[in-house]
């Protein structure tokens, strides 16, 4: 049997202040829950400066490449 995606979220001083971080975060991790994930497989995303201000559309389109590009890498 097979436990849920594990996802951990972080965003580095570069992002911006307190607000600019959490706001990163927050997004990330809504936007996330559109990517498909893994299950049993742990995620660590680290927010980039401008993505708090990316549109939503966009951040899961990066998000869900980013996703595959792990998985593609890992079926080898």
């Amino acid at each position: 049997s097979f436990g849920p995606p594990q996802v951990g979220f972080g965003a580095a001083r570069r992002v911006g202040n307190d607000v600019r971080r959490n706001l990163a975060k927050r997004r990330l991790r809504v936007d996330m829950m559109m990517v498909e994930l893994l299950a049993d497989t742990a995620y660590v995303v680290i927010a980039s400066p401008g993505e708090e201000t990316m549109s939503f559309d966009d951040l899961v389109d990066r998000l869900g490449d980013a996703v595959s590009a792990i998985e593609e890498a890992d079926s080898r």
